[in-house]
């Protein structure tokens, strides 16, 4: 692309960007990429990269249409939960446990963490590498960090993403993610890329793309890094007493077990649960009268991946199941 020649958005992209919109650019997307090429060439990155990487991009109307329209998040626990743990995920995620057993053996003698966890995440995360995104990650972040809205936090992601390829662990034809640039079998940013990624096979690269040794490698590595006990579960699903206050069911109010099980807190079958020194937390996601689950540490260690109690929940329960 020629550097002095304007990106001409579509007539939607550009509606979007008029001053009633949220924060919008302020420079072309061409002078936007030439100091981008200026900034990454003083962090390092070398001239190569640099052009090949940015040469022939666009400002992406998809992506900014995307992230104006996030749509609200609207559904229940019970949709959120059945939509995430059908028949078909939970089939799927045995056969890529079996499938991958050695590498997720291997993966819990490094990083200490349960492999059925890794597998979990890897399912809801990308449908156990189904569709690991379509988008060009550096077009991608490029697009959304020329907008304005979050420029800042893209920019810094972008600039990571051109370091990752600088660094050969991918082509950049084959870096390619969500929309908001999320990437590979784990759905990294970039920087997670940088603090997080491995090389679980020891070829010298970190490919989180197609190496699914390096992927679920990447997985632990960032659970464990995040403080994942190995000895603990999640959490688990629990029955409460009669009378049960439920503004005490926050993630926040911490008991030991054994202090919600004097409370009269009991296994979904009426058996007791074990009286344990381990803090525990009662949620509800679904409020008063659903499901309720005593969660532990581990399930604040999953929500590092996504802030999320339905994400969290879902991915222990999927964990329970898979293997």
């Amino acid at each position: 692309m020629s550097p002095t020649r304007r990106v001409t958005l579509s007539a939607a992209a550009a509606a979007l960007l008029m001053p009633g919109a949220a924060a919008a650019a302020t420079q072309s997307f061409d002078a936007f990429l030439e100091g981008v090429r200026a900034e990454a060439r003083r962090q390092g990155v070398s001239a190569a990269t640099v052009s090949r990487a940015l040469t022939g991009i666009r400002a992406n109307d998809r992506v900014l249409e995307l992230d104006r329209r996030q749509p609200e998040f609207t559904q229940t626990w019970e949709q959120y939960r059945d939509a995430r743990l059908s028949q078909t995920r939970i089939d799927a995620g045995r056969r890529a446990f079996a499938d991958n057993r050695a590498t997720l053996e291997a993966v819990q003698g490094r990083f200490k963490v349960s492999p059925r966890v890794v597998v979990a995440i890897w399912g809801l995360e990308t449908n156990y590498g189904g569709f690991t995104g379509n988008f060009s990650v550096v077009e991608s972040l490029a697009t959304l960090a020329w907008d304005g809205r979050r420029s800042a936090y893209f920019r810094n992601e972008l600039l990571a993403a051109l370091k990752i390829l600088d660094a050969g662990h991918v082509a950049p034809d084959r870096m390619k993610g969500s929309w908001a640039g999320a990437m590979g079998h784990p759905q990294f940013m970039p920087s997670n890329f940088e603090r997080l990624a491995v090389d679980m096979d020891g070829d010298g690269r970190r490919d989180i793309w197609d190496n699914r040794a390096d992927a679920l490698g990447s997985i632990g590595n960032y659970l464990a890094r995040s403080g994942w006990r190995e000895e603990e579960l999640w959490g688990r699903e629990v029955v409460l007493p009669a009378g049960f206050n439920p503004d005490d069911a926050r993630r926040d109010n911490t008991k030991p077990l054994r202090e919600w099980v004097r409370m009269g807190v009991r296994r979904p079958d009426g058996s007791a649960l074990p009286a344990l020194d381990m803090e525990a937390a009662i949620i509800l996601p679904g409020g008063a009268g659903g499901q309720a689950f005593a969660v532990y540490h581990n399930f604040n260690v999953i929500r590092r991946y996504n802030p999320s109690n339905f994400y969290a929940l879902a991915v222990g329960l999927l964990s329970d199941r898979v293997a």
